[in-house]
């Protein structure tokens, strides 16, 4: 029995606590007063993967209205997803080329795996970040002045894709951080990041920025499902590979609904 289902023994456990911890895994941000960084703290913040999302997205928010003032809104974008790559590290995109050199190699599971672990870049993960990184520019370039509600909502819906990822799919291998985060978090942790995400959806963008789930979720679940089939579960990588795509999915949906007049 795993311990999504036993539980594990109850701890003090604070919002603020939990997005502390999200924000120290996923961003370069300080974040001060933390307890020392553990797994079993780490899963329980992934409830607030989404929370941690929009703050990614004020990030990428405030570059984007710094480049709109000092040069004009040309550089707004492209200062919006540099931004997000220099809060992150790059933590997803390293993901996402691994990923794409892996499953794009047509190779055996294993071969696939080992070269998910080389920290060399091949060209199909090279051709990945161009494309991802191209897309977002160009979907945020269609939003126009509603650029900002798309700066805010992408990073959102990725980390929602993240642990929609780490919940639902199991992991590829026995040991490491995504068998750790696959056996520990629980439906409660899951329920909250996607409650948390409608809300949050519907107050920046009503009713649009919730129903953004409608076109995301079969997407992702999709291709984690193309991904297991492929190496048996899902790894740090995948889960990196699908916190792209879902910030990519949506601001292609946010631009189309923009282009059309839906909103």
């Amino acid at each position: 029995m795993t311990a999504r289902h036993r539980g594990l023994p109850r701890m003090s456990w604070w919002p603020l606590q939990a997005l502390g911890e999200a924000l120290r895994f996923l961003t370069v941000l300080p974040v001060p007063g933390l307890p020392p960084l553990s797994e079993r703290n780490l899963v329980r913040a992934m409830a607030a993967f989404p929370l941690a999302g929009v703050v990614i997205g004020g990030g990428g928010l405030l570059a984007g209205w710094l480049a709109g003032w000092l040069w004009g809104p040309a550089l707004q974008p492209l200062s919006v997803v540099i931004a997000w790559m220099v809060l992150t590290l790059g933590l997803h995109l390293d993901g996402l080329a691994d990923s794409c050199d892996a499953l794009l190699s047509w190779r055996s599971r294993e071969r696939k795996l080992e070269i998910m672990k080389d920290s060399r870049i091949g060209t199909m993960g090279a051709l990945a970040l161009l494309a991802i990184v191209l897309l977002k520019i160009g979907a945020l370039t269609t939003l126009g002045e509603q650029w900002w509600r798309g700066a805010l909502l992408a990073p959102m819906w990725g980390r929602w894709a993240d642990i929609y990822g780490i919940f639902y799919f199991p992991a590829a291998r026995e040991g490491g951080l995504g068998h750790t985060f696959h056996a520990q978090v629980r439906r409660r942790d899951f329920a909250i990041a996607t409650l948390s995400a409608l809300l949050l959806g519907a107050a920046l963008l009503p009713p649009w920025g919730a129903l953004l789930l409608l076109a995301l979720w079969p997407v992702i679940d999709v291709l984690a499902r193309r991904m297991v089939a492929a190496l048996g579960g899902l790894t740090g990588d995948t889960y990196g590979a699908l916190a792209e795509i879902g910030e990519t999915v949506t601001l292609l949906t946010l631009a189309a609904l923009y282009r059309h007049g839906w909103w």
